[in-house]
C-alpha cells in the first residue's frame, strides 16, 4: 500500500515564515538523512507562485501561451512573473517588463495602454513592428 505524498509547503502555512526540511527518506529502502536543510528558492515563493513557475516551464516559458490557456492578460502574467523574480532575489528591468510580447494583438497592446502598462510611445512602436 503506497501513501499518498503530499506536496512540500514552501512556507509556513501558518505565519508565512521560512521552513527548513529536516527529515528525508527512501520509501524503498528505508535510509533516512536527517539535518537541516534549506529549500533554497523555492522557499522564498508562494504555493501560487510555484504552480505559475511550473506552468511557465510547462509552456517552455512563452508568457504569451501561459496567459492565454490560464485565461488572464498578457500584463497580468508577466506582473506575476516579475513579483516571482524579485522573490528570487532578481530584479526586474521596468522598461523591459512593460514591453508587450512580440506576439501581443493589437487588442493586447491598446488594453497595456489603456490600463497604464505602457505609455503610447511603445504602444506606436510596437504596433509599427508588427506592421512591418
Amino acid at each position: 500500500m503506497t501513501r499518498r505524498m503530499l506536496p512540500v509547503p514552501p512556507r509556513d502555512p501558518f505565519d508565512g515564515g521560512r521552513l527548513v526540511v529536516t527529515r528525508l527518506e527512501n520509501l524503498e529502502t528505508g535510509t533516512v538523512i536527517e539535518g537541516r536543510f534549506d529549500l533554497g528558492w523555492v522557499g522564498r515563493l508562494t504555493r501560487e507562485q510555484l504552480d505559475f513557475v511550473g506552468l511557465l516551464v510547462k509552456h517552455r516559458a512563452n508568457v504569451q501561451r501561459l496567459a492565454g490557456d490560464i485565461g488572464i492578460a498578457y500584463n497580468t502574467a508577466r506582473a506575476r512573473l516579475d513579483e516571482i523574480v524579485q522573490a528570487v532575489g532578481g530584479s526586474v528591468d521596468e522598461d523591459a517588463a512593460s514591453d508587450p510580447s512580440p506576439a501581443a494583438s493589437v487588442d493586447e497592446v491598446l488594453d497595456g495602454l489603456a490600463s497604464g502598462a505602457i505609455d503610447a510611445a511603445r504602444a506606436i512602436d510596437h504596433l509599427r513592428r508588427r506592421r512591418g
